[in-house]
């Protein structure tokens, strides 16, 4: 009788095992299974190529860029001016006292230490968004044609109803002929 005891014992372990194994792959199978029902779900979350492409950083070629010339480019469906100050304009901006600026910010503030020639700034009028008019005006920058807010050369609001200046959007110098606009410091704008 006692032979027929351990038997049945040993037939528990082994049914025990066996109910273990199972139930361990049972629950791994349905973990696999809802991870793969689950992942285009979770695929169909990400932005598409075009919406990270419309994001992603944007490289500005400046070497045909001649002085005093303005390009305009788009980051984000934006419009961004990129300009290449002349000796003149540098000299100037750099010699109107910050006193004198409805929103003060000195020409440094204005331009990457080292390229004090290149300016990049949104091309929008802080106004009501208008595209202002470059080389136009009584301060060598812009003009709005919309309510005549002017700019002078480095973007700085100087007459009108703008009430700051144009802004200055994330950029780096990837070289002294290169810009990229959408990324500074070596991050991508968010």
């Amino acid at each position: 009788m006692a032979n027929t005891s351990a038997t049945t014992a040993g037939a528990q372990d082994q049914d025990g095992s066996r109910r273990d194994f199972l139930f361990l792959a049972t629950g791994a199978a349905v973990a696999v299974g809802g991870a793969f029902a689950a992942w285009p779900f979770v695929s169909s979350m990400r932005p598409d190529a075009a919406t990270i492409a419309a994001g992603a950083p944007l490289d500005v070629d400046l070497a045909p860029i001649t002085d005093g010339q303005i390009v305009n480019v788009f980051w984000r469906g934006k419009l961004i001016f990129v300009r290449k100050l002349t000796e003149k304009e540098v000299k100037d901006m750099k010699a109107i006292p910050v006193s004198e600026l409805s929103d003060p910010a000195p020409f440094d503030a204005r331009v990457k230490s080292g390229h004090d020639q290149w300016l990049v700034v949104y091309g929008n009028c802080t106004h009501l968004g208008c595209v202002p008019i470059g080389h136009q005006g009584n301060f060598e920058g812009w003009a709005c044609p919309c309510h005549g807010s002017q700019f002078d050369a480095v973007g700085r609001v100087r007459r009108g109803p703008a009430p700051i200046n144009l802004p200055i959007p994330p950029y780096t110098f990837a070289s002294d002929t290169k810009v990229r606009i959408g990324e500074e410091g070596g991050k991508a704008a968010a």
